[in-house]
């Protein structure tokens, strides 16, 4: 009968990036009632430096007693999907969300779409720079990366 796990178990796994240990993360966080779907933000528009995003999703994860009360970082990217529609390019969006508020430091997540160009934007907030800066090299970032057009994928890591 499984009564815990081993000592070190759960630190070892902290930021680990194999998928079964990131879905397993998320399923605790969801049973927990700490991941929430914002709609009312959903068509709002944001202004970029060279064009406005419109907000098409938004997931939150409530803190835990461990991390800080509000957010110490923003990371920002912008693409361009290298194939696909932007309506599937949507759909397809759903597929790496467990993978991405199972990582370290998360706080949020908007998801955007250019009114010019098509251009994806993703605003996260994390708890900290580092967590922000580690987010780049992850799983959920390596799948975006082998789907974006090289020469338009762009991010930027800033306090808040």
């Amino acid at each position: 009968m499984f009564t815990s796990f081993p000592k070190g178990f759960i630190g070892m796994t902290k930021n680990c990036q194999l998928p079964p240990i990131l879905l397993a993360r998320t399923t605790g966080l969801r049973l927990r009632g700490r991941v929430h779907f914002l709609k009312d933000c959903i068509g709002e528009v944001q202004h970029g430096k060279d064009e406005d995003y419109e907000v098409f999703r938004k997931v939150i994860l409530d803190p835990s007693k461990d991390q800080p009360e509000k957010p110490g970082a923003i990371f920002i990217v912008r693409f361009r999907f290298a194939r696909f529609a932007a309506k599937t390019n949507r759909f397809l969006s759903l597929i790496p969300i467990p993978f991405i508020v199972a990582q370290p430091g998360f706080r949020s997540k908007t998801w955007m779409l250019g009114r010019k160009t098509g251009a994806f934007q993703g605003l996260y907030r994390w708890d900290s720079i580092e967590d922000a800066e580690k987010y780049w090299s992850s799983f959920p970032m390596k799948l975006m990366k082998r789907r974006a057009v090289p020469e338009t994928l762009n991010h930027e890591i800033r306090a808040v």
